[in-house]
């Protein structure tokens, strides 16, 4: 083990720093650093062992083990390109290929399937940048050495980090410079780096990763430099905090067991409001600085744009794989999958399934130069999933609810009243299962579709999947000046000109088809 410091910034404790992948159980060592993390009132001591995401944090801990164990480091690792010697995530590489792509998709869906989908916000996520600071190191300017340090540190290590770019729902009537005292900001300059202050909203899973990346939602770039700025902070800098929402997995655990609650329990990625008191960013880890251009253009610029679109439809991907199943199992289970429209409507949920592999494959397989020999995913087929994914899931969850109906809720209070087996008699005589399918399969199997679809844990999904990618109408919007800028729409429209010539006034402009008064004779 290597002691020198890196994932701390000045005045915070310094951790232990490895040249390989975290282990699991190092992994969880490594948040144990004095993060100033708060739900209900209080400061969780410890992340790991907190009831509100010590399992959550056993669940990433699990996706570091497996870069560890042979049965899954085929699939999920390759060999660093930092000199080091060593190994690490695929996603953690920039890739070269089709062939690298492809290989970086089946480690995003190798991690995906070990949370069933569920948890969208793992280390692979913010990969999608930190893969592209080495190639396109130039683009941050004077911080390109930065970026290039990023590179190799987080590539070396697989390490956690988080992000947050949108400013709070505060004040958007107000031009964002007059809304300083909440939006994060620049208060001083030193030789040593500098300062900011201010929030942001909302920093998924920052109570459990190394460091956020806090940059600027396009929407909010103003003329005032001193919200200009992008940089990475570890998350037990000085001043940072982080003010969790209720915990999801606290309450799964506490009212029940894991058999009513089997997703909450164990994959709830706690969001905060990330506060920033002050807190000191040293130069090596500011990335940009009073350039409101630059920020306006990092989400294509950086490369940033196509990579994380790539994961996220590929774990969305995933998780319509697991949705698609337990749909077809609950209309098992009751005798639903012999109506015609419930077929039809399983159908479609297989159907946008395909869809989102599709844009997958396209993603990975239709790649686009770009610099030192690196290529990007397939940005048409990126806007295409951002576009369409916030219409698919909702789609997804009202089938659902359209098919399986009263099935969500006709179910016992929990898995005790199995225990009384006055209550368990009746529960095997009029909750039975279809298909020879038991009593206790069939409510299991419930338990699970509801809490993926119809709890808090669920209702939070359907937020989280519905402005993944942000407002849809800036979403399509994007789509369209992309178009414009390139040569697709100017394609389509030549597509239509080519149809207008062929006919006018006074009928076809050449000789290929027939007028009516020729057809007549």
């Amino acid at each position: 083990m290597d002691d020198s410091s890196g994932l701390c910034g000045a005045g915070a404790k310094p951790p232990t720093i490895i040249k390989r992948p975290f282990t699991g159980a190092e992994y969880l060592e490594s948040l144990r650093d004095g993060r100033n993390v708060y739900i209900n009132g209080e400061r969780i001591d410890d992340v790991t062992t907190h009831p509100a995401m010590r399992n959550s944090a056993r669940s990433i801990a699990r996706l570091y083990d497996a870069l560890h164990q042979p049965e899954h480091s085929k699939i999920l690792t390759t060999q660093t390109d930092t000199g080091n010697g060593g190994f690490t995530h695929k996603s953690f590489v920039s890739p070269k290929s089709v062939e690298d792509l492809v290989g970086q998709q089946q480690a995003i869906a190798g991690w995906a399937r070990m949370t069933y989908g569920w948890m969208g916000r793992t280390a692979d996520y913010k990969a999608a940048l930190t893969n592209t600071l080495g190639a396109n190191a130039e683009w941050y300017g004077p911080f390109a050495d930065n970026a290039r340090a990023w590179y190799k540190k987080t590539q070396e290590q697989v390490l956690f980090l988080n992000h947050a770019i949108v400013n709070p729902p505060i004040d958007r009537h107000k031009p964002a410079e007059e809304v300083k005292d909440v939006f994060v900001h620049i208060t001083k300059e030193t030789d040593a780096g500098i300062y900011v202050s201010g929030a942001k909203v909302v920093a998924t899973s920052s109570a459990l990763t190394h460091h956020n990346l806090l940059a600027q939602s396009s929407a909010t770039v103003t003329e005032d430099p001193s919200m200009s700025v992008t940089f990475i902070a570890p998350m037990n800098a000085p001043g940072i905090k982080m003010i969790c929402r209720t915990s999801y997995e606290e309450t799964a655990n506490t009212v029940s067991s894991p058999f009513d609650y089997p997703l909450s329990s164990r994959f709830d990625e706690n969001d905060a409001i990330l506060v920033l008191d002050n807190v000191f960013v040293p130069w090596e880890d500011v990335l940009i600085l009073r350039d409101a251009k630059k920020i306006l253009s990092f989400p294509i610029g950086s490369g940033f744009m196509q990579g994380y679109c790539f994961q996220g439809c590929t774990r969305f991907a995933v998780k319509l794989d697991f949705l698609a199943g337990v749909l077809a199992k609950a209309l098992r289970c009751t005798g639903g999958d012999a109506f015609r429209g419930n077929q039809a409507a399983l159908g479609e949920v297989i159907g946008l399934r395909h869809l989102f592999w599709s844009l997958s494959n396209a993603m990975a397989r239709a790649p686009q130069q770009w610099h030192n020999g690196a290529v990007l995913p397939n940005l048409e087929a990126a806007l295409t999933y951002r576009a369409f994914m916030s219409d698919a899931y909702p789609r997804v969850i009202d089938l659902v609810r359209r098919c399986v109906a009263s099935g969500l809720i006709y179910l016992p209070s929990s898995v005790k009243d199995f225990a009384n087996p006055e209550i368990d008699g009746y529960l095997a005589q009029y909750v039975r299962g279809s298909n020879g399918i038991s009593h206790k399969d069939r409510i299991k199997i419930m338990k699970l579709l509801w809490d993926a679809t119809g709890t808090e844990f669920g209702g939070r999904h359907a937020l989280y999947e519905l402005n993944y990618a942000g407002s849809p109408e800036d979403v399509r919007l994007q789509i369209l000046k992309g178009a414009e800028r390139g040569t697709v729409l100017r394609q389509m429209e030549e597509l239509v000109d080519t149809c207008l010539n062929d006919y006018d006034e006074n009928g076809w402009t050449g000789d290929t088809w027939l007028s009516p008064a020729k057809a007549a004779e």
